[in-house]
């Protein structure tokens, strides 16, 4: 396989990895019962949607400027920006005593650490320097997304699990 279809082919999963993860949070947002859940989760349905736009338009750069086209600011805050007011004691509260938070939560940690791996290990095997750090910044937005997912699912855990008297410490 040519480096160029390489590099293409790993857009095309990039942009599956953010339509999957719109698809379960989309879906996670209208099935929630809470204001606060669905508001989280319509949130992160929305930054993968921004996540889309901006990989189709690295993709249809590459096809016009190569390499040159991952030579972009990647410090933009658009493109970085979780906005972790969401993640918020109001959803810690409503969450608390249900299970279908935590399970989503943590079906969510899973769809973002399964992307942070996949473009971690894009970005090792990268051949140019703007690749591998356009590789390592899709990484990082998943990371976030991780960061963000595991702090409030440890919080709701912990809850969870003393409202239910579940102790197995």
């Amino acid at each position: 396989m040519s480096g160029n279809q390489q590099v293409l082919d790993i857009l095309k999963k990039a942009y599956q990895i953010e339509i999957d993860g719109y698809t379960f949070y989309s879906m996670t947002a209208e099935r929630a019962e809470k204001e606060a859940v669905r508001e989280l989760f319509a949130k992160l349905a929305a930054d993968e949607v921004q996540h889309q736009a901006f990989l189709r338009g690295i993709a249809g750069a590459y096809n016009a400027k190569g390499a040159d086209a991952f030579k972009i600011d990647l410090r933009s805050p658009e493109a970085r920006a979780i906005n972790q007011a969401l993640f918020t004691g109001k959803f810690r509260e409503q969450a608390a005593t249900t299970e279908f938070e935590l399970g989503v939560l943590s079906i969510g940690m899973t769809l973002e650490t399964n992307a942070l791996t996949y473009f971690s290990k894009a970005a090792d095997q990268a051949p140019e320097k703007e690749i591998k750090a356009f590789y390592r910044f899709l990484a990082d937005w998943e990371q976030q997304h991780f960061d963000a997912l595991q702090t409030l699912f440890n919080a709701v855990r912990a809850d969870h699990f003393a409202a239910s008297s579940f102790a197995p410490f």
